[in-house]
Order: structure tokens, then C-alpha cells, then sequence
């Protein structure tokens, strides 16, 4: 039986992302410890911020509200979701022996049989296969 060693600490090259990523935790954490933040203003009662937000895309001045926060908060929010949605879809797509590949490029044929357990083809799908050329090549 081999005797148990214990850890040894590897001090390579890798060690620099890490040190890196915690000196900007401690610089960000500093940031935001020490900044002062104003007191929280409310609206007045009668405020209609909806419509101050309404009158504000359209860069009117009727709101009781100035709702230039409202826009930059809109955007940014605008922006972080449409981000999400690029990834969401870059993460919908599989890949097959290197190559990315829809789901539906065979017309959801094999999505078809991997639901439904179908082994076998039906005859239009052969016919398609045979009049479109199954390998994809020219003619």
C-alpha cells in the first residue's frame, strides 16, 4: 500500500487570474463600502409615474415626475434581457461531431423519433429524402 501523502500547494502561473479576481473583489467591496448614497426621496402623492415614464420616452415635459432615472434603468434592463436572450439561444443549439446544428434542419424528423420512439420511417420521409438528395450534395 502506497503512503498517504498530504496536499502540496502548486505555486505555477495559475495562481495569477485568482490573485487578480480577489484584488478587484477587495478594490470593488473598498467602492462600495465607502460611497454615500444620498437620502431616498419619495414621490408626492398625486405623482403619476406611469405616465411620467409614458411622457418621457417620447421626451415630453407633462410628467410630475422627471423620469430620466426611469430611462436609464428602462435601457439597462433592455439591454441585460436581450443579452440573456442571445445566450439563451447560443445555449439552445447542439453540436454533432464539432458542427452546429438546428434542431429542425432535418424538419424535425429525428426530434419526431427521439420523442415519440419511432423507429421507422414513414414513406414521406424517404421520398423527401430521395428528392432533395439525403446527403445535401449538388446534383
Amino acid at each position: 500500500m502506497k503512503p498517504t501523502t498530504r496536499p502540496e500547494l502548486d505555486l505555477g502561473s495559475h495562481l495569477v487570474p485568482g490573485l487578480a479576481a480577489v484584488a478587484l473583489f477587495a478594490v470593488m467591496a473598498g467602492a462600495f463600502l465607502t460611497a454615500q448614497f444620498p437620502e431616498p426621496q419619495g414621490f408626492p402623492a398625486d405623482a403619476n409615474v406611469t405616465a411620467s415614464i409614458g411622457y418621457a420616452m417620447f421626451n415630453l415635459d407633462f410628467g410630475s415626475v422627471p423620469a430620466e432615472s426611469f430611462l436609464v434603468a428602462f435601457l439597462v434592463i433592455a439591454i441585460a434581457l436581450d443579452a440573456a436572450l442571445d445566450g439563451a439561444i447560443i445555449l439552445a443549439r447542439r453540436e454533432d461531431d464539432g458542427k452546429t446544428v438546428s434542431l429542425l434542419t432535418d424538419g424535425g424528423r429525428e426530434l419526431k423519433r427521439t420523442v415519440f420512439g419511432d423507429d421507422t420511417e414513414s414513406e414521406s420521409d424517404t421520398d423527401a429524402d430521395e428528392d432533395t438528395g439525403a446527403s445535401g450534395g449538388d446534383r
